[in-house]
């Protein structure tokens, strides 16, 4: 009995040792490492919270919402199809595209173009038949029409309506006040003028010549001159060219004159018949120029008379 106690000792002696070994460790748990995680837990948890949009709306200050004084303009977010543009905003969409359309003109007769509308207006250019024009105008009496000169480019004038066939809106056309009317320009030009008087005859020998008194009634004067006479009774023709003037007096003195002057007078012989005509018609052609060798500007007087 007193050997199997002491074998039997020993044995959980050893069993007791092998289970110390082999029974794993437990940790005591720290209690301040426990506190500091639960509180970053919820920290965590507040952070996320806050981050999250709250279902329920956020009612502003009562100085925000309540005050009438300072209502707070509403946001408006500009998008590309509000912008402003003259198609979109100005000008509302039509189903055509609008044209402006100008009257044209044609003619049936060639048509002077002047610069104002009327004969005395100067002469800037024509429209001829088959050319067409552009109408910007008309006139208050309607007669006229202000149109582009087809040939002088962007230049305008006036063509007389009488010929004229004019296309388009019409009606539409402005009433334009015209230029002021030119003034008459006068240009002067230097004309003869001549007066003639048969006043008898002279002789000498078996000469016979007429007398006549020339006036310069012209605003040029006279240096050469061309008479001729004919005897109708007897066919008979005389003639004279000669510059300048000769006066015969009978058989005893003759004096020549070179030039007739404006408003001159001057008693001019004519040539001789070789006998005397008196009772006879005598038909004259007298012609006075202001160059010599009957030249220049001339005045011719026709006449008939019986000595």
């Amino acid at each position: 009995m007193s050997h199997n106690v002491r074998f039997y000792f020993p044995v959980m002696a050893l069993l007791i040792a092998s289970l110390a070994c082999a029974v794993p460790a437990f940790s005591t748990p720290d209690t301040g490492s426990i506190s500091t995680a639960a509180a970053q837990t919820v920290i965590a948890g507040l952070t996320q919270s806050a981050l999250q949009p709250l279902s329920s709306p956020t009612l502003a200050a009562p100085s925000e919402t309540l005050s009438p004084a300072t209502p707070e303009p509403p946001t408006v977010t500009a998008t590309p199809t509000e912008t402003a543009s003259p198609t979109s905003t100005l000008i509302p969409t039509l189903p055509f595209t609008a044209t402006i359309e100008i009257p044209l003109i044609t003619v049936s007769v060639p048509t002077n173009c002047r610069n104002g509308p009327g004969k005395v207006y100067n002469m800037v250019g024509a429209l001829l038949i088959g050319q067409v024009a552009e109408v910007y105008g008309k006139d208050i009496s309607g007669n006229y029409w202000y149109i582009r000169n087809p040939g002088a480019g962007d230049a305008y004038c006036w063509v007389w309506g009488e010929y004229a066939t004019v296309i388009g809106p019409v009606p539409l056309l402005p009433v334009l006040t015209p230029p002021p009317t030119p003034l008459p320009t006068f240009t002067f030009t230097p004309s003869p003028g001549l007066n003639v008087d048969y006043v008898g005859h002279d002789s000498c020998g078996t000469s016979w010549w007429a007398e006549f008194k020339l006036k310069n009634t012209g605003s040029i004067p006279f240096k050469s001159v061309s008479i001729s006479l004919k005897d109708k009774a007897t066919d008979v023709s005389v003639v004279n060219l000669a510059d300048g003037f000769t006066n015969l007096d009978g058989c005893l003195k003759t004096t020549t004159k070179d030039v007739i002057g404006v408003g001159d007078t001057y008693l001019l012989s004519s040539p001789a018949f070789t006998y005397d005509p008196s009772g006879h018609n005598i038909q004259v052609v007298l012609t006075l120029c202001s160059e010599t060798g009957q030249k220049g500007t001339c005045a011719t007087e026709k006449f008939t008379f019986k000595p």
